[in-house]
């Protein structure tokens, strides 16, 4: 489904800032694999997110998404393939159109444009149904303009326009560091829900050890722009946060990862 192979990126190549964020980076996710991504700050966690999303160009290496290329495509040419929840709850929607509208977007991403009526019957009976399944109540808000939603309600309904298309990857980029712990459980359930029932390959960045371990069937983590440990199957559901601190000193050889994973 997702392969990358040899993957780096460096930025402000050549200066004194010069960051070395991605080294020789090589991943491969199976279709339905949902893998979360842990790491401390500046390991390369969202770098590599964004070099898949189009956002980066990489230096050098090579991203494929069940067989497609994509490592020249623009970042708008890419949501043909890929589905993405963003860290700020603002990122995700357009905030002076319609719920309903915001869907109708979504649903389509990758197609062409054309001057049909923007929101059809059939349509707006489809809406409400998977707004119904948020439990959030906004089925019955769908002509309320999203700039009125709640900073959880957004992240849900940015999560459900990500997913309607039934992207061949989803990513989602610490998708609810900015929720307060209650929504972001509830945002977190709901994208495990989609994520199950309807079979989406998914890469999932996090700070939140305890989220990494409870949440996917395969877990990695990097430092310095390596992945340093890559777990899965038995060995991820026996996993704990002790046990995965201990894995990362053996494997990166510091005693620490961060103050925001470790408190998490």
């Amino acid at each position: 489904m997702l392969t990358i192979s040899h993957l780096s990126k460096t930025f402000n190549p050549g200066t004194v800032n010069e960051k070395l964020a991605l080294d020789d980076v090589n991943l491969y996710l199976k279709p339905g694999d949902f893998v979360t991504v842990i790491g401390g700050n500046g390991a390369g966690k969202s770098t590599l997110l964004n070099c898949v999303a189009g956002v980066f160009r990489q230096d050098h290496g090579s991203i494929r998404v069940n067989g497609a290329v994509l490592d020249k495509l623009p970042e708008y040419k890419r949501a043909r393939h890929l589905g993405r929840v963003f860290q700020d709850p603002l990122m995700g929607t357009a905030a002076d159109m319609e719920i309903e509208e915001n869907l109708a977007l979504a649903l389509r991403r990758g197609q062409k444009r054309t001057l049909a009526w923007g929101v059809k019957a059939q349509e707006r009976e489809r809406y409400h149904g998977l707004l119904a399944s948020l439990g959030l109540g906004l089925e019955d808000r769908m002509s309320q303009k999203v700039r009125l939603l709640s900073g959880g309600q957004r992240q849900a309904l940015t999560l459900l326009m990500a997913t309607i298309g039934a992207p061949k990857l989803l990513l989602l980029d610490e998708h609810t560091a900015a929720l307060d712990p209650k929504t972001a459980q509830k945002v977190l359930e709901l994208s495990d829900q989609f994520i199950k029932d309807m079979g989406l390959t998914c890469l999932m960045v996090t700070h939140n050890m305890r989220h990494a371990i409870q949440y996917g069937n395969r877990l990695i983590m990097m430092s310095q722009g390596r992945i340093i440990l890559d777990v899965s199957g038995e060995e991820k559901r026996h996993l704990t946060v002790e046990g995965l601190i201990q894995r990362f000193s053996r494997q990166d050889g510091d005693e620490v990862m961060n103050d925001r994973m470790l408190l998490s």
